[in-house]
């Protein structure tokens, strides 16, 4: 699984490599088109393109039927029952496209959630350090050291959580730049990235997690925890990103849908592609 996501990781390097010290919306703006055009593509070769023009073309005539035979109740109610077959087999037509696209749209916002969904710490702003251990337990025996790394202090002791199997701590950015806490769990040594006042696009992991599939498929910002480690979870609280609008803020994924569809209804004709 780490192969898969670090080959998804590099890629989308790779696409907002020229973008990184520019405005996030500049990042926004460029991956929403390329989803369009994915989009597209994809919809293009797994729908019935036929049957999708048909079926709109049924219920624009029966809507026409409606408005041309106002009195003739018969006219209506068979006009009515027409337009509902119409948008069944319409719906009927999308819903292959759509399980298809379901895949790499849910992989395309996964990759986006490290790049937009939380944002690097400034310096003088604390927040929590949250390790999670296997068990349901944290053992008592267990000794636990968290090493900073110069961008980072420790601004208060290790809390334990016993019957969560937790261990927090505060900390607080101290300068600018890129680093890893190292924690040392009895005999086992385990770091964490952590970014300070980085670029305005940069890559931001909240969490590492072990080797079970499904937290690597939505956790794919570092390298999983070994295999047999008694730290289940490692969690940094950055604090989350908003896009910038007329004044206000507003949520990355909201950004990100409408400028797809957007770019989607804008682009139909040049990929020919009846939606």
């Amino acid at each position: 699984m780490w192969f898969f996501n670090s080959v998804l990781d590099k890629l989308f390097d790779v696409i907002f490599l020229p973008f990184r010290n520019m405005s996030p919306w500049v990042g926004m703006v460029l991956i929403s088109l390329l989803t369009s055009f994915l989009m597209l593509f994809i919809f293009r070769e797994t729908s019935n393109q036929t049957g999708i023009k048909k079926a709109k073309n049924l219920i624009k005539a029966h809507l026409l039927e409606l408005r041309l035979f106002p009195d003739d109740m018969r006219v209506q109610f068979r006009a009515q029952g027409r337009i509902l077959l119409a948008n069944l087999k319409y719906v009927g037509h999308n819903s292959k496209p759509m399980l298809v696209m379901i895949v790499p749209v849910l992989l395309i916002l996964i990759q986006l959630n490290i790049w937009f969904g939380a944002r690097s710490l400034k310096p003088g702003e604390s927040v929590l350090l949250k390790v999670k251990l296997s068990g349901d337990r944290f053992p008592s025996e267990v000794t636990v050291n968290l090493e900073p790394p110069p961008q980072i202090v420790i601004e208060t002791p290790p809390l334990r959580i016993e019957d969560e199997a937790e261990i927090d701590w505060r900390v607080k950015a101290k300068e600018n730049g890129l680093g890893r806490l190292t924690l040392v769990v009895g005999s086992e040594t385990i770091v964490k990235d952590v970014a300070v006042g980085t670029k305005p696009l940069s890559k931001i992991s909240t969490l590492r997690v072990g080797r079970n599939v499904l937290d690597q498929v939505f956790n794919p910002g570092e390298r999983p925890l070994p295999s047999g480690s008694i730290i289940r979870s490692v969690e940094l609280k950055y604090p989350a990103a908003r896009m910038d609008l007329f004044g206000g803020r507003i949520h990355w994924l909201v950004v990100y849908f409408v400028l797809s569809i957007i770019f989607g209804f804008a682009f139909k004709g040049v990929f020919k592609v009846e939606i």
